[in-house]
């Protein structure tokens, strides 16, 4: 579904990716672990056209999308759930998730699936969405990717400062999200947690792609030597 070949990315003169090569498959969950500043997060901007890179290849269902702008990314089926939640303030949580029509996909995922999917949404559907609890405001986020009907979802570091038993009723959602054949990227420090639900694995380390395989591969030496640059 998605194949990066050699992706270099700069800011301005300083280089931030490093020939990155990187595959996912309809139906697959590939993580990205890696500590701060390993870059993770230019990645993903650069797969959702927010950056443009150096040098280097983005095919998107066999198209060349490394030249095209987010919002065309975006309709040909690429949606992220973005580290923060990102909501907007103004809007009320029913109308966030509404939000993500903006791309004018048609597909499976309509206001009533995500409500089945995410139940406390629809409580409080019409209220602010920033009175919603953190976990609450991360089911919105992700409800609101939902609705652009994405053949690849990315999620970046969607734990990131909840609570475990709210982490772990968010994972138990993730299965449903990869039905026709979606895929998606996982981006997360929580090691453990990323590992646990992928079929895939990449760590990220100064740029570059330091250890990758099949999480019941990788020793957890392998791991802590790829995620922390122990030689």
């Amino acid at each position: 579904m998605l194949e990066v070949n050699e992706l270099h990315v700069f800011y301005g003169d300083f280089q931030a990716l490093f020939g990155i090569d990187f595959r996912i498959e309809a139906g697959q969950t590939v993580s990205i672990i890696g500590a701060n500043g390993a870059g993770k997060s230019t990645f993903l901007k650069t797969l959702c056209g927010q950056l443009r890179p150096r040098s280097g290849s983005i095919l998107f269902e066999g198209r060349p999308i490394d030249d095209r702008p987010p919002s065309t990314i975006a309709g040909l089926g690429i949606s992220m759930v973005p580290e923060g939640r990102r909501l907007f303030p103004s809007l009320s949580v029913e109308e966030n998730i509404l939000s993500g029509r903006f791309s004018g996909r048609n597909g499976p995922w309509t206001l009533e699936r995500v409500y089945r999917l995410f139940p406390a949404l629809q409580l409080h559907r019409n209220a602010p969405a920033m009175t919603l609890s953190g976990g609450q405001q991360q089911m919105a986020a992700i409800g609101r990717a939902l609705m652009a009907n994405p053949r690849l979802l990315i999620c970046d570091e969607i734990s990131l400062g909840l609570a475990p038993a709210v982490i772990k009723d968010i994972y138990a959602a993730l299965p449903q999200l990869l039905q026709e054949g979606v895929a998606l990227i996982l981006v997360e420090q929580d090691v453990n947690t990323a590992l646990s639900v992928s079929d895939y694995a990449y760590c990220f380390m100064h740029g570059r792609v330091s250890l990758q395989g099949q999480p019941g591969t990788l020793s957890k030496t392998e791991i802590s030597d790829a995620y922390f640059g122990i030689q």
